[in-house]
């Protein structure tokens, strides 16, 4: 099946932890006084970055690698 769903997924991950750390970046410091003034918002959007780009990375990689698999294949036939 071509299914990959990691990319999308990497996709949605990548842009909501843009999002996070654009607010937690602009945001005051005085929204953080309940969080110990602990910025959560930027915390959590590299977070959720990282796992974006490494879901894309692990998506990408692998859809690069159908292709060939698929003409080495044939070429055995």
């Amino acid at each position: 099946m071509g299914l990959d769903i990691r990319t999308p997924i990497g996709l949605m991950f990548t842009v909501l932890g843009i999002i996070l750390v654009a607010v937690g970046f602009f945001s005051s410091s005085d929204v953080y006084s309940k969080s110990l003034g602990i910025n959560l918002n930027l915390w959590w959007g590299m977070v959720l970055l990282i796992f974006g780009v490494v879901m894309l990375v692990f998506g990408l990689r692998t859809s690069s690698k159908k292709p060939e698999q698929a003409a080495a294949k044939n070429a055995g036939d």
